[in-house]
């Protein structure tokens, strides 16, 4: 079966290991990918597990189950920069559904080494860029100036980027 984390190898080549042994994981985005793969086959007890313990995961137990036992579609790692210290980041929008509509969950996600495991200890939700209003309208009424931002948002003057 492919795994669900959406890597090309099979569940048995890729998060299965780490799900029976989680310090194999060397690098936090193994870490974090497993433990998505725990949330789609529902194994609350790796999410419980792959916690800091300064998380006192086990005390909302009942509320990272509910988090769990929800229908997950897809992974997107977005950012997940290699790290030989022991604090890693990994950047993500984890996708599920629930009554009928699509959401995405958005966070960029912090782990530690804990006794030379990587646990996940916290994450935010990154700050959405807004979108360029220009961009809701049809290209017929849309109006880009020389001098004006350029809409693919490098900041750069629209002549001196995509026109």
């Amino acid at each position: 079966m492919p795994c669900p984390c959406g890597h090309s190898q099979s569940y048995e080549a890729c998060c299965q290991p780490i799900h029976h042994d989680a310090t194999l994981a060397k690098q936090p985005e193994q870490l974090m990918r497993a433990r998505y793969s725990a949330h789609v086959l529902n194994d609350v007890e790796f999410v419980l597990n792959t916690y800091h313990s300064s998380c006192q995961a086990h005390a909302q137990a009942e509320a990272i189950k509910q988090s769990v036992d929800s229908h997950w579609i897809k992974l997107e790692v977005l950012d997940a920069p290699a790290c030989e210290e022991a604090e890693g980041y990994v950047e993500f929008k984890a996708y599920f559904e629930e009554d009928n509509h699509e959401y995405c969950l958005h966070e960029r996600s912090r782990f530690v080494k804990e006794e030379g495991q990587w646990r996940y200890i916290d994450g935010v939700m990154p700050e959405e860029k807004p979108i360029d209003p220009r961009l809701l309208q049809t290209i017929a009424n849309t109006k880009i100036g020389r001098n004006d931002p350029c809409l693919c948002g490098s900041g750069r003057k629209f002549k001196k980027c995509c026109g």
